[in-house]
């Protein structure tokens, strides 16, 4: 295996434990203790390298600190669709998509194509056409917005 394609293989995997901490958030909701120790729970369960850990905690803790600014984008970019009426899984790699291109350390057709990739595997093949849908969307205001920053990254844990 090539050390471009072990890279590439290592950050989707931690996209897929990143989406599935997201989803331990939403669906188990509680206190951020309660959060907490969810996570680790996790990754005692779900070994990993430190470096997919620390790149999947990186996704995760930054779509959940810019949810303020990720939801209202993915509202805009989703006409017609409620973020609390979408699926769970859905709206996760959406809010997952949104933070990456808000950073803006990997291009958006790369991170377009891995939610497409995640919403597959996790969502179904109905979901690939609305994840490519409404994140081109957010991308297309993003560029459109000049004032747009990049989110601050969360300090690593």
């Amino acid at each position: 295996m090539s050390a471009a394609r072990s890279v590439r293989d290592g950050r989707h995997r931690a996209r897929i434990a990143a989406l599935q901490l997201l989803y331990l958030q939403e669906v188990g909701g509680g206190s951020a203790a309660e959060v907490g120790a969810a996570v680790e729970r996790f990754w005692v369960e779900h070994a990993a390298t430190p470096t997919r850990r620390r790149l999947a905690m990186a996704i995760f803790d930054g779509t959940s600190a810019a949810l303020e600014r990720i939801d209202p984008l993915i509202t805009d970019a989703a006409a017609n669709w409620r973020l609390e009426r979408m699926a769970v899984v859905d709206r996760l790699v959406l809010r997952m998509g949104t933070y990456e291109l808000l950073e803006g350390e990997a291009p958006p057709a790369v991170v377009i194509d891995e939610a497409i990739e995640l919403a597959k595997a996790f969502s179904g093949d109905e979901s690939a056409p609305f994840v490519n849908g409404v994140l081109d969307g957010v991308r297309r205001l993003l560029e459109s917005d000049e004032a747009s920053h990049p989110v601050e990254k969360a300090p690593p844990r």
